[in-house]
């Protein structure tokens, strides 16, 4: 049979108290009187059946059974404040924390964005930038977040938002440069720009092009596609493009493709938010606005079509 809970009122004065080590600190803070604290950590004690103090002459000490407790019940009362504050509380109407890939944020999210706070001017936004395209959190720290990879998260709920097609791409004065017959297997003597974190990189690429074991004889890493993107708009090299990604470049004449078709991608930008923190309550707000403009994307073949 399972024990009971003990009250609310206990568990907190448990819990002051075990911080400051004193009832007297314990009862000021929860602005009770030192017996009313005194009869609840008692009132606690008997119904869990084993002391969870030692009484000093001056202050208290944790007993192994109240230092064991004290960090689980420590946790749970500052999980449910933090959620009752969320849902209930006056600052419910708070930053909406928003975690973002850099590279989506550039070229796909930004010049969306003033659309959703035309349409939710009552919605204020905190952006940060996840560089890392494989640095997802869903932790506390941000309410929901854009990150890449497969989608399987256990711990995250996803939503696909991106059904890319790879396509190398460089300036048009590189491109000029270039051979008029260049190849899959020619390509490997130019200079390629090569984003760490991405297993949908070149390697995918070649191997799609039938060059499973392609050694590149020229070529330079960059921790980010934004970096990658701009030193191939300055005639640096050869860079492997996402379609979502690079619509605008290619559009603006910055970038040009140098194939007509392009590989599937394995993996896609996903907006994720966890399943163990409560959803902020304008979360939903801004999903469902995402989702929405992914879906206008698909009807008109925006970025699943772009290369094909």
């Amino acid at each position: 049979m399972k024990k009971r809970l003990p009250p609310l009122n206990w568990l907190r004065s448990f819990e002051a108290a075990a911080r400051h080590l004193s009832f007297t600190h314990a009862s000021q803070e929860l602005h009770i009187t030192q017996a009313a604290m005194s009869q609840q950590i008692k009132g606690l004690e008997s119904q869990l059946g084993t002391a969870l103090f030692v009484r000093l002459p001056r202050g208290l000490q944790l007993t192994d059974a109240g230092a064991a407790y004290m960090p689980v019940v420590h946790d749970a009362i500052e999980k449910l404040s933090e959620v009752t504050e969320e849902l209930f509380g006056q600052n419910r109407t708070k930053l909406l924390n928003i975690r973002i890939n850099l590279v989506f944020f550039i070229h796909w999210l930004a010049p969306r964005l003033e659309s959703f706070m035309a349409k939710y001017p009552e919605v204020n936004l905190k952006v940060t930038s996840n560089i890392w395209v494989n640095n997802r959190h869903g932790s506390n720290d941000c309410d929901i977040e854009v990150t890449y990879g497969n989608g399987q998260w256990p711990h995250l709920t996803a939503h696909r938002l991106t059904w890319d097609t790879l396509s190398p791409v460089c300036s048009k004065q590189y491109a000029e440069r270039l051979p008029s017959d260049i190849s899959s297997e020619t390509l490997l003597k130019e200079k390629l720009l090569h984003v760490i974190g991405y297993e949908d990189g070149w390697g995918h690429w070649f191997a799609s092009m039938g060059l499973p074991y392609a050694e590149f004889q020229q070529g330079s890493q960059y921790d980010t596609l934004v970096n990658a993107l701009e030193v191939a708009i300055n005639h640096g090299g050869i860079a492997l493009g996402r379609s979502s990604l690079v619509k605008r470049y290619v559009g603006e004449g910055k970038l040009v493709r140098l194939f007509e078709t392009g590989v599937t991608t394995r993996e896609a930008f996903y907006l994720v938010r966890s399943n163990s923190r409560a959803l902020h309550p304008h979360a939903q707000l801004f999903i469902d606005w995402i989702l929405l403009e992914v879906e206008r994307d698909s009807s008109n073949n925006d970025y699943r079509d772009l290369y094909n």
